[in-house]
């Protein structure tokens, strides 16, 4: 890395520079992808840096919105040796700009497809990246906290639970079972949410699947919210429970799942404290 990248960028730099990885990042996922090299010579003239620094800054900003939980621009791949004023950068621009996800969401820059989707390895368990324990960073993520704030999108909730209904759906009718796609129901829309899990689905052989979809606008190991009901379903359905986790949903929703014991896959943490006075 060159002692221009390593150089102290000031507020106005930065302001600038996360401004356009935004306006970029924008047209990526609503389908007016920008010209990158446009974009780098642009900011060169505004604020002197060289193309390499720029692109390395980009990369940075990645790194931030991926802790965050939220979709980056794919060709600029994280790189999480970022200082704390690039943190309070893109702090700043969150507390001022329209949510990413309320211009995802948009109707208008989105068309529901049921293409089946692609159901990949779960995620290992692995020790989190040195940039959470920048104090600066730290703050942000609880301030923006990524599974909170999917659990409280309605939105993006219903959006999922849609596309892993058309998806089960598809792929039954591609296995020859019409008869069993017919049955796939979305149950959080039809009987409400109390029930434990979101799409009765079906296996090959007909037998019942209960699929509790988790979806998000970022990656792969975003966390996410689970309730006591749906917890205690799964313990009692067994084998026949799923978390269908749908990520990246942005642009090109991929998924995994996770089966009971759920402990055995991912660390589970209480959150939530009732009070009571009696």
């Amino acid at each position: 890395m060159s002692d221009e990248a390593n150089a102290q960028w000031s507020a106005t730099e930065i302001d600038l520079i996360v401004a356009d990885y935004f306006a970029m990042l924008t047209g990526e996922l609503t389908g007016q992808p920008s010209i990158k090299a446009r974009h780098n010579a642009a900011l060169r003239d505004q604020i002197g840096r060289s193309k390499g620094s720029i692109e390395f800054k980009h990369c940075n900003i990645s790194a931030v919105l991926d802790e965050l939980g939220q979709p980056f621009i794919r060709g600029y791949l994280p790189r999480f040796n970022f200082q704390a004023a690039l943190v309070l950068g893109v702090q700043r621009y969150l507390e001022t700009q329209v949510p990413i996800e309320d211009i995802v969401l948009n109707p208008q820059n989105h068309l529901m497809q049921s293409a089946e989707i692609f159901i990949e390895n779960q995620p290992g368990h692995t020790p989190a990246p040195d940039v959470e324990r920048l104090p600066e960073m730290q703050r942000l993520i609880t301030k923006f906290d990524p599974a909170l704030r999917d659990d409280r999108n309605r939105r993006l909730g219903r959006y999922g639970e849609e596309k892993v209904l058309l998806s089960e759906r598809g792929r039954l009718l591609r296995l020859g079972r019409d008869d069993l796609s017919r049955r796939v129901r979305w149950v959080s829309q039809e009987d409400g949410d109390g029930a434990g899990y979101d799409i009765l689905t079906f296996d090959g052989r007909g037998r019942e699947r209960f699929l509790e979809v988790k979806t998000t606008l970022g990656g792969k190991r975003t966390p996410f919210f689970l309730t006591r009901n749906e917890k205690e379903f799964s313990d009692d359905a067994g084998d026949r429970f799923r978390i269908f986790r749908l990520y990246d949903a942005a642009k090109s929703p991929r998924a995994f799942m996770l089966e009971p014991p759920l402990e055995r896959s991912a660390n589970l943490s209480p959150q939530v404290w009732k009070a009571s006075f009696t």
